[in-house]
């Protein structure tokens, strides 16, 4: 299986500091316990050079030392981690119906969260809720680690700013013409970031969960809407604008893909037969129950999958592909079970050693986690901008 560690060279003369900074945690991120001559001989740097680096994350409460590895004669090497309470990053989730927040430590682990239904999503309707929901998180850890948040995440359905693709079911009201990186700073007092909730769901999943040690993968993303999230050579594509992967947008047989393989598409249907379809709750309830809505959905859903996952094959050439997102663990696993993969496909080979599809991430929290996943991806990740 391909290393997750960065590939990128660094030295003293080309890169920045601060960029090395970052090259030094990420090889320690990527592999627990490693040494510094071990980061050394990976990153391009100099051992001089690492044991300075690290002298400063060890100061700053990012790393600390994971005892010594015997090898040999001679001391054994001193071995270094992330130090999970270093610091903290704050993820936000803004849908249409709700306002989420989570708090993580650095390596992902989940410290915090909230959630509040929104009567309306509008710009003066989430800024009455937000300020009030990021004050809980903030008292829920106390002032000292409060102190230690890096800054904030934030996913919102995209696409971002005018476009082609209109869809009253999934879009925001009264957010066009609003730069929201700024909107949302002054109102948290933190450095944020925002993305598109299939972006922020596939940096979650190489955070902490199975795409930890890939660096080529696609995550189908079940949210407001249906995105894709897509990790090349370890970056993530955000496109000219950040809208990259509206795979919903992709039509199957001549109707649109979120109309056939959505959450909106199963409300719509749950609704139709008079069923319950308010939230998580009522999907759970009706998958458990082997509603007929549902299984009608997934006859639907299942082939048009297919379809789409084997686009994405020829386009990206992933290692795997991800399915994941809002909707209930059970109704993922008949999707993965149930979706017929094209024998037409780049990613249809007999040296894999991944299967084409499996279960990323699911659930009420999946969005709010991978928005404080972008935070933790950019402090771990070396950035010529950085300087």
């Amino acid at each position: 299986m391909p290393s997750a560690a960065v590939t990128a060279p660094g030295s003293n003369a080309e890169r920045s500091r601060a960029y090395n900074r970052g090259l030094v945690l990420g090889h320690i991120r990527a592999r627990p316990g490693v040494g510094r001559a071990e980061i050394a001989r990976a990153a391009g740097l100099s051992v001089q050079a690492v044991s300075n680096i690290i002298a400063e994350l060890l100061a700053d409460g990012l790393v600390e030392k994971a005892g010594r590895r015997v090898q040999g004669r001679g001391l054994p090497p001193v071995q270094y981690r992330i130090d999970p309470a270093g610091g903290f990053a704050l993820g936000v989730e803004l849908r249409p119906t709700s306002l989420a927040a989570a708090l993580v430590d650095l390596t992902g682990g989940l410290v915090w969260h909230g959630r509040r239904r929104l009567a309306a999503a509008d710009p003066v309707a989430v800024a009455a809720t937000l300020g009030p929901l990021a004050a809980e998180g903030r008292a829920a850890v106390g002032p000292a680690d409060a102190a230690r948040i890096l800054g904030a995440g934030v996913v919102m359905p995209g696409p971002f700013g005018a476009t082609g693709l209109a869809d009253p079911a999934t879009e925001l009201p009264d957010w066009a013409g609003i730069a929201p990186v700024g909107w949302f700073e002054a109102r948290l007092g933190l450095p944020c970031l925002v993305e598109n909730d299939a972006n922020a769901a596939a940096l979650a999943e190489r955070l902490r969960g199975g795409a930890r040690l890939l660096s080529d993968f696609a995550f189908l993303y079940f949210g407001a809407g249906l995105g894709l999230g897509v990790v090349a050579g370890d970056r993530l594509i955000r496109g000219t604008r950040g809208n990259a992967g509206e795979i919903g947008h992709v039509r199957i047989g001549g109707v649109r893909l979120e109309a056939l393989a959505s959450r909106v598409a199963l409300e719509a249907r749950l609704a139709a037969a008079g069923l319950p379809c308010a939230g998580m709750d009522d999907l759970e309830a009706a998958v458990a129950a082997r509603a007929a809505p549902v299984e009608d959905w997934l006859a639907v859903a299942a082939p048009a999958l297919g379809e789409a996952i084997g686009i994405v094959e020829n386009l990206f050439d992933p290692e795997t592909v991800f399915l994941g997102g809002v909707l209930p663990d059970a109704l993922i696993d008949a999707l993965v079970a149930r979706v017929p993969l094209p024998a037409a496909s780049l990613a249809s080979r007999p040296d894999r050693t991944l299967p084409r599809l499996c279960r990323g991430a699911s659930g009420r929290l999946t969005a709010v986690l991978g928005a404080a996943a972008l935070v933790i991806e950019r402090a771990f990740t070396p950035r010529l901008d950085a300087a």
